[in-house]
């Protein structure tokens, strides 16, 4: 991989990550549209530790009271336990559900989950789970009212980002909305539960780094540098973004790129 391609697809997983556009559809789309060689399940898990790095530098003040709380919580139980702390327990219950099955369908995620055909449909499929979401949720609660099973939801929400061309962020914010959270209060608990799933999955990855013809550690570096960069911008425009506006215009282009997709992998234009 050379650095053009490696600054290029950092700086789309940085976008896309955040974005309810799924980054891991577009890593696999992006070197296909441009004839570059796909770069792996690996190499998308590993940078996204920049992405990740944006997460815990721009919310630094939420995650460092959540965490000091938790553990306070684990040294000595409380009988009412502080919003904080009960936030820390929901992030690790919503963590379990995509650990189980990021383990048990590992294999089929690294190979037969990057078929272009697979990612198109998801991409028009997920959709109209999100249009639903946005039509039926009454986005009237707010994170502090969250509770055990709103955690559990969410979290078995993330665990279908699995699947290329989902979107983490777009599966577990549509699950906040269903759960009747304000879109920014679904979008915050979204950005906090991807901490623990993404930097235990790419730490995991990084032992296949320069393996059987994926990236080496120069190309990884300098995408994962790249995603940190554009994944921070994404974050602080996509939180301002969701305080005014709707999800319509990422269902749209969803759907736009899924049918793009489909069409010119039937052709053969891409494989």
């Amino acid at each position: 991989m050379s650095a053009v391609e490696a600054i290029v697809l950092g700086f789309v997983q940085g976008l896309t990550e955040f974005l309810p556009i799924s980054s891991s559809g577009h890593l696999r789309i992006v070197p296909a549209l441009l004839g570059w060689d796909d770069p792996g399940a690996g190499f998308t898990a590993v940078i996204q530790l920049g992405t990740m790095a944006a997460v815990l530098i721009y919310f630094r003040a939420d995650l460092w009271r959540i965490a000091v709380a938790w553990l306070r919580e684990l040294r000595v139980p409380i009988r009412q336990s502080s919003q904080d702390a009960r936030l820390g327990w929901f992030i690790v219950l919503g963590t379990i559900p995509i650990s189980i099955f990021g383990i048990v369908f590992s294999s089929q995620i690294e190979s037969g989950a990057r078929s272009l055909y697979l990612i198109g449909s998801a991409l028009i499929l997920f959709s109209f789970v999100m249009m639903f979401a946005e039509r039926v949720g009454t986005r009237q609660r707010a994170l502090t009212e969250m509770n055990g099973r709103d955690g559990l939801f969410v979290g078995m929400a993330q665990a279908l980002a699995l699947i290329p061309g989902v979107s983490r962020s777009g599966a577990t914010i549509s699950a906040g909305l269903l759960r009747n959270f304000d879109r920014v209060s679904a979008a915050r608990y979204s950005f906090l539960l991807s901490v623990p799933a993404v930097v235990l999955s790419g730490l995991f990855e990084l032992r296949k780094i320069g393996e059987d013809g994926s990236p080496g550690a120069a190309a990884t570096a300098i995408a994962t540098l790249a995603a940190f960069v554009s994944g921070y911008a994404a974050i602080a425009w996509l939180i301002r973004y969701l305080g005014t506006h709707t999800l319509g215009i990422f269902i749209v282009y969803r759907i736009a790129l899924g049918t793009l997709v489909l069409a010119l992998a039937a052709t053969g234009a891409i494989a």
